[in-house]
């Protein structure tokens, strides 16, 4: 089965309660609102109301840091937040580096 990106395993669209559970894992921005601002991993701002636009620069989505093609799970420890564009360059790789830019 081809998934949609931004996904669980099985194909559906994350849970409200879920994206929060992740979104809490992005890093904190000091003097914003961490329950609106966040960095991923790579340093990219995230907004959280601009979950899943692709259409933003600040738009993010839900990572499943051990891809689903490779065999990972939709377990809480295999998912990040990252900036839509992060994880597009991301995709199934395993071998994937953070690129701070």
């Amino acid at each position: 089965m081809v998934r949609n990106y931004n996904t669980d395993e099985q194909g559906n669209e994350w849970s409200e309660e879920m994206k929060v559970v992740v979104w809490t894992k992005g890093r904190v921005i000091p003097n914003f609102a961490p329950e609106e601002w966040r960095w991923d991993v790579c340093g990219k701002v995230m907004q959280y109301s601009e979950y899943g636009n692709r259409e933003s620069e600040h738009g993010w989505e839900i990572d499943h840091i051990d891809p689903i093609a490779n065999g990972g799970t939709d377990d809480e420890y295999n998912l990040q937040p990252l900036n839509w564009k992060n994880n597009t360059h991301k995709g199934d790789r395993v071998d994937w580096k953070v690129a701070l830019d």
